[in-house]
Formats: structure tokens, sequence, C-alpha cells
């Protein structure tokens, strides 16, 4: 499974949550028992240090990874643009990245 490629949107100081339908060329859904997703922001594909990262959910049944952020997460983000990517692991040290992108988080006025 080869990643895509998907740009998100943050609003600062809002919920943001997004949902991937991991499926194959066929529409059949991936088996993901096991597996686990993690999600990081950085400033740079080659910054030291995570700028942030996404809370990550499987729905297993259905094949959905789910990446999302409470207000208050996304509040702790300075506007500006990120890079960002999203990989599940198993036990077994499969690694597979599925989605990348970059986030732009967008300033709030109201506080």
């Amino acid at each position: 499974m080869s990643s895509a490629y998907q740009n998100l949107l943050v609003e600062r100081g809002a919920n943001f949550l997004v949902s991937i339908v991991l499926d194959d060329v066929y529409g059949d859904n991936y088996d993901l028992t096991g597996f686990t997703a993690t999600s990081q922001l950085r400033k740079s594909y080659y910054a030291a240090n995570a700028s942030g990262a996404f809370d990550t959910s499987i729905d297993y049944a259905n094949s959905i990874v789910t990446l999302s952020l409470t207000a208050n997460n996304s509040s702790n983000l300075s506007p500006g643009r990120y890079v960002y990517d999203t990989v599940l692991s198993d036990d077994s040290y499969n690694v597979v990245r599925v989605l990348e992108g970059i986030v732009e988080v967008s300033p709030s006025v109201t506080r």
C-alpha cells in the first residue's frame, strides 16, 4: 500500500476531525487487525521535534483511520504550515505510511 497525499486545514482553537478510508484499487477494505496509528506534525521534514500530534483511532470493521484534535490542542499550534504523515504499525514491526501532506493552521480571532 502506498501512501496517499492529502493537504489538511486546521482552524486554530477549533475541533478538527478527518476520516480516511483505506481500501485497495478494487475497493476492498484492508485488514487493519492488530495495527495502531500514529500521526505527527512538524515544521519541516527535517525538524528534530514534533510540533504536535493528531489523536488517532481505527475503525477496524470498516478500515477507517480517524485523525482528530481537540480545540484545546489546536490552540497550542502556532499558525503556519506544517508537514505530517500517518503511520500504521503492528507488533510484528510492519510499518506502513498511509497518508502524508501539508497542514495549514489558520489563526483565530475569537479567543
